[in-house]
């Protein structure tokens, strides 16, 4: 029998009662994740040494904490305001960061918030690096005793909807079945603020074992604040854009990338002119690029596109709001083979039309105003998305093989990386050092898929540049210490110079073809090391074209379209303020130029002798309008200098 209680320290104390040796509990990625029980059965745990918890998870969403100086100053009122005085941070996550968990607990994640535990002993150690779709038969392995999981409820409360997160609760259910193993304890949370979301996402009650549903108020939902979208950024996006062909499928990740990607594409249904003005701004000759030409195309989107992603994220609600993502798909084999033959019947395509779906999807992520569209979805729309299992997005050999290819027809599967080799292996999240960024993630499975199905492509998306200590360092490397995707399946990448096509070159070809969309300021090192490592003939002589790979002509070539509004800064919406964005954008040019001993002294000199910029309500916003002692004068100075290198002042 379900048991209903509406007190999170009761619900502990049944999970304790219901499994009185070692907890070994799962807890879904990102927003699915019940904070406060995690929090109540943590705090329980952690004073009783006798119990012991693993708990098993990925993506523990934790707030950026408020540092000092004019970062901190900066993010303090933002973080208030966006995430809520009450969000309930993760007790566990603020424990790793200090290398603090007790003996008897342990967290072991398959995926980290990006960047966040670098510096944790605990977290680094404990992590698992694992393909998405092999995480349920992990959770076999550990025992898997107890799951835990924020749902949604229905109007009626007949049932609840696993809404944000279907990818992993299923299919780990099912492979403790398979291996004989019990069903484990089921518990969940509801929200009321989660989106509901039906179909495959709904369950009733009984499903769960123990239903808690804790009294008013509710947090907020962890939202990603949307972040600005530079000319790099722009420019990659444009270029991918060109690579996805009408009528075919669609796999994006997160971040400014990918925001740039579906503006990109909305661009080019909508204003289909502008359009191509931007990108001959880029490079005259992309339509004629031979992987453009092969793979991609320049025209509105006449059939739509199908999503299906690991992800639904901010850009999928862009794309299906403004007509790009609707191409609908049906779990019916014999349909689906006559919709893409061009054999289909008017009535088959009725069928489609009302049973379909346009979006496929394993879990959600995005900002607030993201999530009150899933809220507020007229019926269609809300049936035309689907919630699946990880395994049935991410894979092929979920046991509906055939029915898969057919639906991801001319798929293009777009992911991102932070370096790449010239040889074509991607590094997307971990460090030399064995240190781990991210994860893995799903990154792996698309790939594969895409050299599986005869027409996808994958495409990794990177910046050519990094800021580092000494100034700008190259994403494009000869060598790295760490792969996360091996050369042997290099496909396309596109930074913001232009698009590498690698599928089936050999490896000189690669290499030309890499350093070709390298920053001019470090091709001379690749093809040095590609010559002295016998990859590069020894005659190879860089073309005059690629002279033009810099920020500055990158610049020139789209200060008209950002001038003009083509390409804004926040294509998706912003979670900032007019103020905050020119603060954002003045603190990213100190960030750049203080990064090591040398630039930070040139910049405090330049601040010293210069007035800067006078905007009023940007030293306001961050209580600088009367600084008081000698270090808040220097910061000052240095903001103002900041925002008159950035834009023009607000008044003067």
């Amino acid at each position: 029998m379900t048991e209903f209680i509406d007190s999170l320290d009761l619900a502990v104390d049944h999970i304790l009662a219901r499994i009185p040796g070692p907890l070994a509990v799962g807890a879904p990625l990102g927003l699915g994740k019940p904070h406060r029980l995690l929090n109540a059965l943590y705090g329980r745990v952690e004073r009783d040494p006798a119990r012991t918890l693993a708990l098993y998870t990925a993506l523990s969403l934790d707030p950026p904490s408020p540092g000092k100086g004019l970062e901190g100053r900066f993010l303090g009122p933002f973080v208030a305001r966006h995430f809520g005085e009450d969000f309930p941070r993760l007790d566990y996550v603020a424990a790793q960061k200090r290398d603090a968990l007790p003996a008897n607990v342990t967290v072991e994640e398959f995926y980290l918030q990006s960047g966040a535990l670098l510096g944790s002993s605990q977290a680094q150690r404990h992590y698992a690096s694992l393909n998405y779709t092999h995480v349920a038969r992990a959770l076999v392995d550990r025992g898997l005793n107890c799951v835990v999981q924020k749902v949604a409820a229905n109007a009626e409360g007949t049932q609840l909807s696993l809404s944000s997160n279907t990818d992993l609760t299923f299919d780990a259910i099912d492979a403790l079945a398979g291996a004989g193993l019990p069903r484990p304890l089921l518990v969940a949370e509801i929200d009321p603020l989660l989106p509901w979301l039906g179909g495959t996402a709904a369950v009733p009650l009984d499903f769960f074992d123990i239903v808690v549903a804790p009294p008013a108020p509710y947090p907020k939902l962890f939202a990603l604040p949307r972040q600005p979208v530079g000319d790099a950024e722009h420019a990659i996006g444009l270029y991918a854009s060109a690579l996805v062909r009408d009528g075919g499928t669609l796999q994006v990740g997160i971040g400014a990338l990918s925001d740039a990607l579906c503006h990109a594409l909305v661009l080019r249904h909508e204003d289909n002119a502008a359009y191509r003005r931007v990108l001959a701004a880029l490079d005259p000759e992309l339509e004629r690029h031979p992987a453009v030409v092969a793979s991609g195309g320049l025209g509105p989107f006449e059939q739509g596109l199908y999503g299906c992603s690991e992800m639904v994220n901010e850009g999928f609600k862009l794309l299906v709001e403004r007509g790009v993502m609707r191409r609908r798909v049906v779990d019916k084999l014999p349909l689906m083979q006559r919709m893409d033959d061009g054999t289909a019947s008017e009535l088959d395509r009725e069928l489609v039309a009302r049973d379909g779906q346009f979006l496929h999807g394993a879990f959600y992520l995005g900002s607030q105003d993201f999530y009150d569209w899933l809220r507020d979805l007229d019926d269609d729309t809300r049936r035309g998305i689907g919630m699946c299992r990880v395994g049935e997005v991410n894979q092929l050999y979920g046991g509906n093989e055939m029915l898969e290819r057919a639906q991801r027809r001319e798929a293009r599967f777009f992911n991102t990386c932070m370096m790449a080799t010239a040889l074509g292996a991607a590094v997307s999240d971990g460090l030399d050092d064995g240190r781990v960024v991210s994860g893995v993630g799903g990154q792996y499975n698309f790939v594969a898929m895409a050299h599986a199905l005869p027409d996808a492509r994958s495409v990794l998306l990177l910046r050519a540049t990094r800021e580092a200590g000494d100034g700008a360092g190259s994403n494009i490397r000869w060598n790295y210490g760490h792969c996360t995707i091996p050369r042997h399946l290099r496909d396309v990448y596109i930074n913001e110079y232009g698009i590498a096509d690698l599928r089936g070159r050999n490896d000189e070809d690669c290499v030309i073809a890499m350093a070709g969309i390298a920053d001019a300021r470090h091709q001379r090192g690749l093809i040095e090391a590609a010559k002295r490592d016998r990859k590069l003939r020894r005659d190879f002589v860089a073309p005059e074209a690629w002279s033009r790979n810099t920020p500055a002509r990158l610049r020139e070539a789209l200060a008209p379209f950002r001038a003009d509004g083509t390409l804004p800064d926040y294509p998706l919406g912003s979670d900032f303020t007019d103020v905050e964005q020119r603060l954002l954008k003045a603190l990213g040019w100190l960030k750049a130029r203080t990064g090591n001993a040398g630039g930070k002294a040139r910049t405090v000199t330049a601040a010293l002798l210069s007035p800067g910029a006078r905007d009023d309500a940007a030293l306001a916003r961050m209580e600088l309008s009367a600084p008081k002692g000698a270090g808040e004068w220097l910061q000052a100075r240095l903001l103002r200098l900041a925002l008159a290198k950035t834009q023009p002042p607000a008044n003067s």
